[in-house]
């Protein structure tokens, strides 16, 4: 099994591209995370991978705040965040015990991040037209564990409800299934 920290870092190596291949004309565009266009994704993404740093380091989080990253340098500064969130992880004992206000074991919480990181550059790279192929190792880890948080996760409205794949859908198709999104999803045409 791979470390945390490892699983982060290869679904961070695959999320920067797509991050710094948006292109400014393209933040007001719907995104498959029906709730935000790609500007207000952008800032979610930074509010949970700053959010994540301090729960590895069994700190509060504050998911309270409405989060304005899209300013200056933001394509640096989302390499820079996505670092120290490895780092967090790859402390000595980030990933063991619980972790966070729910008391949640330690790992899944991990996980929560590496689903967002992974599942949320999808749908950046949908919504501006980019290609996106996540860390094999990252989907086996999250498959199990999205499936098994996808009861909760529809309760507390973070996961849509199922949607159907093909028979023939690959690991990473199915997981997006999970969560709600359609793994053919495409920005409406204008």
């Amino acid at each position: 099994m791979k470390k945390i920290s490892e699983l982060l870092s290869a679904a961070a190596d695959s999320a920067a591209p797509v991050v710094r291949g948006i292109d400014d004309s393209r933040l007001g565009d719907p995104t498959p995370c029906t709730e935000y266009d790609v500007r207000a994704l952008v800032d979610h993404l930074f509010q949970v991978i700053v959010n994540f740093q301090a729960l590895a380091a069994r700190e509060e989080a504050d998911f309270g705040a409405r989060p304005t990253a899209v300013t200056g340098d933001w394509r640096g500064r989302f390499d820079e965040e996505t670092a120290k969130l490895v780092a967090a992880w790859g402390a000595p004992g980030a990933d063991e015990g619980t972790a966070g206000s729910m008391g949640f074991p330690a790992r899944t919480v991990a996980r929560m991040v590496l689903g967002d990181l992974t599942v949320h550059a999808w749908d950046l790279a949908r919504a501006t037209g980019q290609k996106y192929v996540p860390d094999e190792a990252v989907v086996s880890e999250l498959g199990p564990g999205l499936a098994e948080m996808a009861p909760n996760a529809r309760k507390a409205k973070v996961f849509g409800e199922p949607f159907p794949v093909a028979d023939g859908a690959s690991p990473f198709e199915r997981m997006l299934g999970v969560t709600g999104r359609d793994p053919d999803w495409q920005p409406p045409r204008a």
